[in-house]
């Protein structure tokens, strides 16, 4: 099919586009139901809606790529005037990489960890022969500077375990950009980054775009992010465009229910005031859980001291029935100071209590009702389940360890589990695979609960759902701190969520505390400056607030406070 001279620009057109899933038994169920947009060259089209809208399934057929029990149903996905739903696996080979490039969410499962990072980034024009090994490597670092990233000479001769999680996202769009393509897919590429880093990859990523004359499909929940990034958005619910146009008209004079919906979930900007009323009703004489003056760190000891100190002289209280939030960037030690509190890591000095008496540092000498007073909730849902077993085995385990139940007791509790989580007791049949992202958040969260715990500590559970089921699972942590007594540790990088839920917050920087104190003092100005920062680091729902946030800083962009 030839393009006319009126859609010269088009780089990619969904027309009518529908998707279907097959059944066991044959039959067909639509998941995309007659798709219909396009992108231009030097735009971003934001595809938004919430998990299960049809987003990433839309997104892929730019490659002419359907998951596994999908099938391209009808429609055109047209790249470059071509129709890529029906073309061979061969004739794409050429087509992915050289005209169309994906950039997934985990950078992370991205990039091969035994590979250096340069021989990844200049791998697919070399494969294609669209570049010379010199090309590509000279192509390769004139990306790292136009991506701002760090050392740009070096870092292509290190590893990927030797970046960090701000660094390795920009340098898959390196490698997305170093073939040049005409599109690029970006599937939520920021959901998992701390707002500071966020600032700085969406920056990278317009500057780039603009310079390099691709065109993007941005696909996100955050609709925060895509006032920064998109020139237009399209709103997915169901399958179905529910509605489409500039990104202004839509933010600012949306008209369909659902769009509206979407506006409602919108985080508040963090402020005093957000949380619910506070209750003493389960507090006792003596914390629930306290850290005191805890030191750790990773890697060889030398003199009893790791090669590499993460957590210096943190003290922290969890009072029985309260939040304590943690926050700060990727790498403060919110995650390791979770360790330490579980266990998992023995800190170098300082100690943990649980109920006024000291834990032992590592879990393997802890009593199994010590281990049953404080459970983990991970943030990947994913690799935190085991794909093998059923959810009703995931649950019952927890229940037989800690509390000795069996036949029809664990039955019935497992049942109440699931109640608890909000989830129907069917779901105890099913698999891991066969739930949604936001519903294996809620298995976790029963498998801790489980073992009627004390205090769950929470790892980023909320930072890769969308809006919507990110906000409904922390009105259920809402409601069952209420009922249980249960605390929580709340750890993440979203200040706005954090800001809504805990009692308490505790601002991490540089393995330290910077600042701690009850969340309306704490959200009161004036703020400690790294807490000005976070606040400030939260993404507005307007245009323009990206380039206001770069502007504050200083004249090499380097971080102020």
């Amino acid at each position: 099919m030839t393009v006319d001279s009126e859609n010269s620009d088009v780089i990619f057109e969904a027309c009518d586009l529908k998707i279907n899933a097959v059944r066991d038994d044959g039959s067909e169920l639509p998941i995309v139901k007659g798709a219909n947009f396009k992108v231009r060259r030097g735009e971003v089209v934001a595809l938004i809606g919430e998990s299960g809208s049809g987003k990433t399934t839309i997104s892929l057929s730019a490659l002419g790529y359907c998951k596994p029990g999908l099938q391209f149903a009808g429609g055109e996905a047209l790249l470059l005037g071509q129709d890529v739903t029906t073309m061979s696996t061969e004739e794409l080979r050429p087509v992915r990489g050289e005209k169309v490039a994906y950039l997934a969410q985990s950078a992370a499962a991205t990039f091969n960890p035994s590979i250096l990072i340069n021989e990844q980034v200049t791998e697919a024009p070399i494969l294609h022969g669209t570049k010379t090994h010199s090309e590509a490597n000279e192509k390769a670092l004139a990306l790292y500077h136009a991506l701002e990233l760090p050392d740009p000479n070096n870092i292509g001769s290190r590893y990927p375990h030797q970046v960090s999680g701000g660094q390795l996202q920009r340098l898959m769009a390196a490698m997305a950009l170093c073939g040049e393509p005409d599109l690029l897919v970006l599937d939520e590429p920021t959901t998992a980054l701390d707002v500071t880093t966020q600032i700085e990859v969406l920056k990278a990523f317009k500057k780039v775009i603009k310079e390099e004359g691709a065109a993007a499909i941005y696909v996100t929940h955050d609709l925060a992010v895509v006032a920064q990034v998109a020139d237009h958005i399209v709103v997915l619910y169901n399958g179905e465009i529910k509605e489409a146009g500039p990104v202004e008209t839509i933010i600012n004079k949306s008209e369909h229910p659902y769009t509206k919906r979407l506006m409602g979930a919108i985080k508040p900007l963090p402020k005093a005031g957000l949380g619910e009323a506070d209750t003493d009703d389960h507090l006792r004489e003596v914390p629930v859980l306290q850290a005191k003056n805890i030191d750790a760190g990773y890697g060889r000891k030398i003199n009893g001291i790791p090669e590499s100190m993460i957590l210096k002289d943190i003290s922290v209280s969890i009072e029985r029935g309260k939040t304590v939030g943690i926050i700060g960037e990727s790498g403060s030690g919110k995650s390791t100071f979770a360790r330490v509190l579980a266990g998992l890591l023995p800190p170098v000095n300082g100690n943990v209590l649980l109920d006024g008496k000291t834990l032992a540092p590592d879990l393997r000498n802890r009593s199994r009702d010590e281990l049953r007073k404080v459970q983990f909730v991970y943030q990947m849902a994913d690799t935190a389940l085991n794909p093998r077993h059923r959810i009703r085995d995931i649950l019952g385990r927890p229940v037989e360890f800690y509390r000795d139940l069996k036949g029809g007791e664990k039955d019935s509790q497992i049942r109440n589990l699931l109640e608890m989580v909000e989830l129907p007791a069917q779901f105890g049949d099913r698999y891991p695979h066969e739930l949604s992202g936001g519903q294996k958040q809620r298995v976790s969260l029963a498998r801790a609960l489980a073992a009627s715990p004390e205090v769950v500590l929470c790892d980023e559970v909320t930072s890769a759902l969308d809006t919507i089921v990110g906000a409904n699972v922390i009105e259920l942590l809402k409601t069952l701190r209420r009922e249980t007594g249960v605390s929580f540790v709340f750890i993440s990088h979203d200040l706005s969520t954090v800001a809504s839920f805990a009692d308490h917050i505790v601002v991490m920087y540089d393995g330290q505390v910077a600042e701690q104190a009850p969340t309306d003092h704490l959200l009161m100005p004036p703020h400690h400056p790294y807490t000005d920062l976070l606040i400030a680091s939260v993404p507005e729902m307007r245009t323009g607030w990206l380039e206001e946030a770069i502007e504050s800083r200083d004249s090499d962009g380097h971080r102020i406070f």
